[in-house]
């Protein structure tokens, strides 16, 4: 999952950043082009209005992103890609080089068995038992 946190009107097509947050996610995260993984990589993109970002001189142009992932699923080469390739889309998407200083990049890791998924605290075993059944069932 993917929340970017930005001033309203920073982004002109907030579809396009959440389609394509969500698809360096899981190109980061190398799992496999299955319906599981393409339909549960989602980005939120979250409008601010006015006033409700500062720093402590009270610039409000910044933008944070928050990706929240099973546990383990970044390793260090995964962590610095995610950062540095989410940084560029998000300047890119707002058509300002600049805002690559003002994104904050969080990356979180849910407990284990703390991945809600089809109404299941699922754990990591229990993520890639389901990603193997779903291969099998689509190889047939």
């Amino acid at each position: 999952m993917i929340d970017v946190y930005a001033a309203a009107g920073t982004f002109a097509d907030i579809h396009k950043l959440a389609k394509d947050a969500a698809a360096v996610v899981k190109a980061v995260e190398q799992v496999p082009d299955i319906p599981m993984f393409r339909k549960n990589t989602a980005a939120f993109v979250h409008e601010m209005p006015e006033g409700a970002i500062s720093n402590v001189d009270g610039d409000e142009n910044y933008v944070r992103v928050q990706v929240l992932t099973n546990a383990g699923a970044l390793d260090r080469d995964k962590q610095i890609a995610l950062v540095g390739q989410l940084t560029d889309l998000v300047a890119a998407a707002a058509n300002d080089p600049e805002l690559k200083t003002r994104t904050w990049v969080l990356l979180t890791e849910a407990t284990l068995g703390g991945w809600g998924l089809w109404g299941h605290a699922q754990t990591n075993e229990e993520l890639v038992g389901a990603a193997r059944a779903e291969i099998a069932r689509i190889r047939g």
